[in-house]
C-alpha cells in the first residue's frame, strides 16, 4: 500500500470523525434551545446539517474502503454502489442549495431588515427547501436511469461515472458521446456554479450594504470622540480598536462563506470536468486529495453556519453546565450559620435594619 493511499483513508477518517461529531452537535443545539428553532435560517440549517450527516455516515465509509484497495477494483457490490452513488450526488446537490438559501436569507436581513418578517416566512423557507430537494433528485434519477452511475477508482468511490455504462458500449463512446457530455455539463453548471454565483452576488450586496452602515457609524464615533475632548487615552483607543475590527469583520465573514464553498467543491468540480477531455487522465492522488476537500465541507459547515454564532455557543455552553452540575445554586450553610440576609430597596448595604428578617432571630 502506498503512503499516498493511507493518507488519503486517514484524511477521510478525520474528515468522518469531526464532521459526525460537529454536526451531531448542531442538532443538539437546536433540540435543545427553542429561539434557534423558531428561526427561519434553521430550517436551512438544519437540511443542511442532515444532508451533511447522512453523507458521513453513508459515503465517507465507503471512499475510506476504496482508498485502501491497491487493485483499484470495486470494493462492494454493484447495487451497494449505485445506491451510493445516487446518495453522493443527491446529498452533495442539497447542501449546495442548503448554503444558497443561507445566503438569501441573510440578504434579505440584510436588505430589508425593517420587513424581514413578512419578506421571509417558515413558509417560504419551506417552499425554498422542497426545490431543492426536487432540484437535487432530478440528476441522480437520470443518471440512475441512464446507467452513469458506478464507481469511480479515481475518486475511490460511487459517483457519476462513464465506467457504468450498459453491457457491451466501450468506456471512450460512453465518455466522448454527447450526451454523456451534456449532462456533466448541465448538471455540474445547474449546481456548483449556478450556487456559486448567487453566493457572490448575495454576500457582496450584504458586504456592500455592511461597508455603509459601517462608514455612518464610524462618522458618529469620530464626531463623538472630537466632543468628547476630556476623555481617557484608554478608552479613545478601545473605540478606534473597535472600529477596526468592524470594518473587518463583515468582509472575513463574506471570504468564509464564499471561500470555504469555492475551496471546497471547486477543484472536485473542476477535475470532473476535465477529465471530460479525451487526452486528460486524472492522477489517483489528485483524484483523492479533491475528493476529500468536497468531503471537508461537511466537517467545516456546522462551525461556519452554527457552533461559532453566538447564540450556539450560549447553548452549547448551558449544556456543558448542566453536565458538569456549575448551575447557580446558593452554597450550604456551614456549622448551621444563617444564609445572609439580602437589604431591601432604598435600604443600604450592611444595614441590619428593616420590618423583617430572611434569617430567624434568635432566641
Amino acid at each position: 500500500m502506498d503512503v499516498w493511499q493511507m493518507l488519503a483513508a486517514l484524511s477521510v477518517v478525520l474528515l468522518l470523525s469531526v464532521s459526525l461529531v460537529a454536526n451531531l452537535l448542531v442538532l443538539l443545539c437546536y433540540g435543545a434551545s427553542a429561539d434557534l428553532r423558531k428561526q427561519v435560517s434553521g430550517v436551512f440549517v438544519l437540511n443542511l446539517t442532515c444532508c451533511n450527516l447522512l453523507l458521513t455516515l453513508l459515503n465517507m465509509p465507503l471512499t475510506v474502503v476504496g482508498a485502501l484497495r491497491n487493485d483499484g477494483s470495486r470494493p462492494y457490490g454493484e447495487g451497494l454502489c449505485r445506491a451510493a452513488a445516487f446518495l453522493d450526488s443527491f446529498l452533495t446537490t442539497n447542501a449546495m442549495l442548503s448554503t444558497v438559501g443561507l445566503g438569501l436569507d441573510r440578504w434579505v436581513a440584510v436588505l430589508f431588515p425593517l420587513s424581514y418578517d413578512s419578506k421571509m416566512r417558515r413558509r417560504d423557507a419551506a417552499v425554498m427547501i422542497s426545490y431543492a430537494w426536487l432540484h437535487s433528485l432530478a440528476f441522480p434519477s437520470a443518471s440512475l436511469a441512464l446507467s452513469w452511475l458506478g464507481y469511480e477508482p479515481v475518486y475511490a468511490s460511487c459517483t457519476l461515472s462513464p465506467h457504468a455504462a450498459p453491457p457491451g458500449e466501450e468506456r471512450a463512446t460512453t465518455a466522448n458521446s454527447s450526451s454523456f457530455v451534456a449532462f456533466t455539463l448541465v448538471f455540474h453548471g445547474l449546481t456548483f456554479f449556478l450556487a456559486l454565483v448567487v453566493l457572490c452576488l448575495t454576500y457582496l450586496k450584504v458586504l456592500k450594504v455592511a461597508r455603509f452602515h459601517c462608514k455612518r457609524i464610524d462618522i458618529i464615533t469620530m464626531h463623538t470622540l472630537i466632543l468628547l475632548v476630556d476623555i481617557h487615552p484608554s478608552v479613545k483607543e478601545r473605540c478606534l480598536e473597535e472600529q477596526r475590527q468592524r470594518k473587518q469583520r463583515a468582509p472575513r465573514r463574506v471570504c468564509t462563506f464564499i471561500g470555504t464553498f469555492a475551496l471546497c467543491f471547486g477543484p472536485h468540480v473542476l477535475t470532473r470536468l476535465l477529465e471530460l477531455l479525451p487526452w486528460v487522465s486524472v492522477a489517483r492522488p489528485w483524484g483523492l486529495f479533491t475528493k476529500c476537500l468536497a468531503y471537508s465541507k461537511a466537517a467545516l459547515d456546522p462551525f461556519v453556519y452554527s457552533l461559532l454564532q453566538r447564540q450556539c455557543r450560549g447553548v452549547l455552553e448551558g449544556l456543558i453546565n448542566r453536565l458538569v452540575r456549575r448551575d447557580a445554586l446558593p452554597e450550604p450553610r456551614k456549622n448551621g450559620a444563617p444564609l445572609p440576609r439580602l437589604p431591601y430597596s432604598g435600604e443600604p448595604l450592611g444595614s441590619d435594619a428593616g420590618p423583617s428578617s430572611l434569617s430567624p432571630t434568635p432566641s
